[in-house]
């Protein structure tokens, strides 16, 4: 296969299932989009300094990158609109608003 047309594997996007299971001896939870929006908001907490990254490092405060992570999550908010669940969309908007928040106090 040429340079420009490698898979995903290939280009290393993609793991095998055995460099998977070999990676993280604890089960991953099911990914759905509530997981997902969890995973977006624990990564901006990280990067307000509210929580300590999984890697146990404090000092990964990054209002930049905290500010990004928030907008990813309005852009998600904005373009499923009338497409999630009740529970979805309360969860979605509720983060959002807590992180928002954060986010302003943490700027001050």
């Amino acid at each position: 296969m040429s340079e420009g047309k490698k898979s995903a594997d290939e280009k290393g996007f993609v793991m095998s299932d055995d460099k998977k299971e070999k990676q993280s001896s604890s089960p991953m939870p099911e990914l759905t989009f509530s997981t997902f929006v969890f995973s977006l908001n624990s990564s901006a907490l990280v990067h307000l300094g509210v929580i300590k990254a999984p890697s146990g490092d404090n000092n990964l405060r990054d209002l930049s990158l905290a500010k990004q992570t928030i907008d990813i999550l309005g852009i998600l908010e904005e373009k499923t609109k009338g497409n999630l669940n009740s529970d979805e969309e309360n969860l979605l908007k509720n983060i959002l608003h807590d992180l928002r928040l954060m986010y302003v106090r943490e700027k001050g």
